[in-house]
């Protein structure tokens, strides 16, 4: 008697487990013919972060029910569950597509933002090649010309700051790097990059100074006050104003001895 019950208790639980996950072709399989009610079954997937799932379910509804009214958004959320589930290369590419065939939707905004996003996301540390920074870069400020009212933009702002800093420190740890094995020619190229392209950046009167050292170094003492010149003009209240003072100094001591 108890072994009897004891089944039908389990039965009754495995019938439960049936109508909440929607097996047996519930009202929420996938495989419906209605575009609508497959969006929503994988939309509750995104928002529950079930984002595996998402994927398969979106890229199932792009091939069924291509050219549809629900078809940007599908497109665009699956960009989106690449990109919360990490897979940033794939994220990309959805993305692409989205911004190619999609161009008139009311999610491009956000798409665009986001494919910069992602390439922000591929960005490596500054010793590494820079591709995706410099493609995450092009992204950010293409959204904040196209969509200068949206309220991303100071995100956008804040990270393209960032990524021109990054670019910023690579040209200039490669000039530092120069300096320590006396090639003051190839430091001081370096060092000028850094303030030619991004003098805006935290890096730029750090260059400017350490320009000035390599050309001192290498005997070329008119290019180095010229550098001190520019450098006093451009940032009066730099931290680095006593040692462009010292580095003035030591310039007028060797010319005098000459």
């Amino acid at each position: 008697m108890k072994i009897k019950k004891s089944l039908k208790f389990t039965i009754i639980l495995l019938f439960t487990a049936l109508i909440i996950t929607g097996c047996g072709g519930s009202k929420d399989s996938i495989n419906t013919d209605d575009p609508l009610k497959a969006f929503d079954i994988a939309k509750r997937k995104y928002d529950k972060k079930e984002y595996v799932d998402a994927i398969d379910d979106f890229s199932f509804i792009k091939i069924r029910f291509p050219g549809t009214e629900i078809s940007d958004k599908v497109q665009y959320f699956l960009a989106a569950s690449y990109f919360y589930q990490k897979e940033f290369i794939l994220a990309a590419y959805e993305y692409e597509s989205f911004l190619k065939n999609y161009p008139l939707s009311p999610l491009m905004p956000d798409a665009k933002y986001m494919l910069g996003n992602t390439y922000y996301s591929l960005s490596p540390k500054y010793s590494l090649d820079q591709q995706f920074t410099t493609e995450a870069l092009n992204q950010l400020l293409s959204f904040v010309e196209t969509y200068p009212q949206d309220k991303k933009v100071s995100e956008a702002e804040t990270k393209i700051k960032e990524l021109r800093n990054k670019l910023a420190y690579k040209d200039f740890w490669i000039a530092e790097l120069y300096m320590k094995t006396d090639n003051y020619k190839a430091a001081s190229l370096y060092y000028q990059a850094v303030y030619d392209n991004y003098i805006d950046s935290d890096w730029a009167d750090d260059a400017m100074v350490g320009q000035a050292e390599a050309f001192i170094n290498g005997r070329r003492y008119d290019d180095a006050k010229k550098v001190l010149e520019k450098f006093y003009k451009l940032f009066p209240n730099s931290n680095l104003k006593t040692r462009a003072n010292r580095l003035t100094s030591k310039i007028n001591e060797l010319q005098a001895g000459k």
